[in-house]
């Protein structure tokens, strides 16, 4: 089963860079993660009938085909979705890439509230987007930092490191239940 993993942090050394990171050490396929840094912004004159997409949108939608889950991690950003990652969710909502893949997302703040405003807002974009959301596969993670070492940039957290591994059994076991999607 393929997975494509989008990051909502552009940041080098990033907390929730490392829960991704972390995360796709339970994923048993290939597994590539969207480089949603290089997609112009959101323009829909760019993407009318009979335009070709940028190439960055169409390296994204590709990816997003081929793939057989989603796996979307996020910080909070002022209590919502960053901005990078609202655009590339922006590029995917019309081209049908998402309907029906299964969807983890997994948010994660040095606060107490581990993102659940980011979360929320995730989800329902991705419901609105027809993906399947799979709520046993979402994780709100509180007070990051501590729980990341910065020399292998992964989390080290042996409770958080736990709930990562069933979250990402949850996403592949709904993948392998969901219909089979075409290269």
């Amino acid at each position: 089963m393929r997975l494509l993993a989008l990051s909502g942090s552009l940041r080098a050394r990033s907390s929730n860079g490392a829960v991704l990171r972390s995360a796709l050490t339970f994923w048993d396929g290939p597994a590539a993660t969207a480089d949603i840094g290089a997609l112009p912004h959101f323009n829909p004159d760019l993407d009318g009938e009979g335009a070709t997409p940028p190439a960055p949108v169409a390296a994204l939608r590709s990816t997003a085909a081929t793939a057989d889950a989603l796996l979307v991690v996020s910080p909070e950003y002022a209590h919502g979705v960053p901005g990078v990652l609202k655009n590339a969710l922006d590029w995917l909502v019309s081209s049908g890439e998402c309907v029906s893949k299964p969807v983890a997302v997994i948010t994660a703040s040095p606060f107490p509230t581990g993102g659940d405003h980011a979360n929320a807002q995730l989800r329902e974009v991705l419901r609105m987007m027809s993906g399947e959301v799979v709520t046993t596969a979402c994780r709100e993670i509180p007070a990051i930092g501590p729980k990341v070492d910065p020399t292998t940039e992964r989390v080290m957290d042996e409770a958080t490191l736990t709930d990562l591994g069933t979250a990402m059994a949850q996403l592949a076991a709904a993948a392998a239940a969901a219909p089979l999607t075409t290269p």
